[in-house]
């Protein structure tokens, strides 16, 4: 008997059975792939439809470029996977649909961890551009930098400093720390402080500077302007003059306090109020005073001798 014969016979008929069973299978199951190629290919098509219509839609929820553009592929992404799936449910492919959940899971798990302060700062992006706690163009100070937001993306803040520099700041900051938006409000307050001499009438002061800067065009004149005396300095009495501006620049702010400060320097000058310069006293009866002034006194010699 030749066996080589009988074993190629064998694997022949095998071979066939197997080529002829996936031949019945992929017949079996056409309608079903086709079915599942029209799936996916209607998915795409509806994908583009839904993303084109919430254009509209996600304008008016943000006025944020690159959050629409992300918003819009999210909604296209959903989309075209929900097709995926359904088409590998038709195809009875369940178990490799639990299998892509699972490896997604896992992957997305950990990138997270890896990308962790990424993800922060893009997901704080996304918060920002729904909540705007601030604006291109808000003058703003956050820690050591105060100047105005100039461009804002995903993942990171540009606060361009009055000095003309660039401070790229990262979104997660922005979004968990404090910071001061000075646009964010028409108007911002001024406080100054002025001392006046011991000798000088303190209702003429008050009544001098109140006129002084009620007459600045800039101020905002549905508020009051406010003075108080607040303490008895070593050589004036001070008080402050608050005054609310209507605010859009911080030029505005320096001009108004500007004009200000030479108005009252030069209602003072015309009635006869003083602002006095700091005094120092020498007490020469402490010890070692006598030493001290004996020490003054040769130098004042000295100075003569030399003129």
């Amino acid at each position: 008997m030749d066996w080589s014969k009988l074993d190629i016979t064998n694997a022949s008929k095998i071979l066939l059975n197997k080529i002829e069973g996936w031949i019945e299978g992929f017949i079996a199951g056409l309608p079903n792939f086709i079915v599942a190629v029209c799936v996916i290919f209607i998915s795409f098509l509806l994908a583009k439809g839904v993303k084109a219509l919430s254009s509209k839609l996600v304008g008016k929820v943000t006025h944020n470029k690159a959050v629409a553009r992300l918003l819009q592929t999210i909604i296209y992404l959903i989309v075209v996977t929900t097709g995926i799936f359904v088409a590998l449910g038709i195809l009875n492919l369940d178990k490799t649909v639990t299998s892509l959940l699972a490896g997604a899971g896992v992957i997305g798990l950990a990138l997270g961890f890896a990308f962790q302060e990424i993800a922060a700062n893009f997901i704080a992006g996304i918060l920002i551009a729904f909540r705007k706690p601030f604006s291109i163009g808000d003058l703003v100070e956050m820690g050591d930098y105060y100047g105005k937001v100039t461009n804002m993306n995903m993942r990171t803040t540009t606060i361009t400093t009055l000095q003309g520099l660039d401070a790229i700041i990262p979104n997660k900051k922005m979004f968990t720390e404090p910071f001061m938006n000075y646009t964010s409000n028409d108007g911002r307050r001024m406080d100054l402080s002025v001392g006046v001499s011991y000798g000088d009438d303190l209702e003429k002061v008050e009544e001098i500077t109140l006129n002084c800067i009620q007459n600045l065009e800039e101020r905002d004149k549905s508020k009051d302007v406010e003075f108080f005396y607040k303490e008895f300095g070593s050589s004036s009495i001070n008080f402050d003059i608050r005054v609310w501006l209507k605010f859009k620049e911080e030029k505005d702010f320096l001009t108004v306090r500007h004009k200000a400060v030479k108005l009252i320097k030069k209602a003072f000058d015309e009635n006869d109020i003083d602002i006095p310069f700091p005094i120092r006293t020498l007490n020469f009866g402490i010890r070692g005073g006598k030493d001290l002034a004996h020490s003054l006194e040769e130098a004042n010699k000295a100075s003569d001798v030399a003129h």
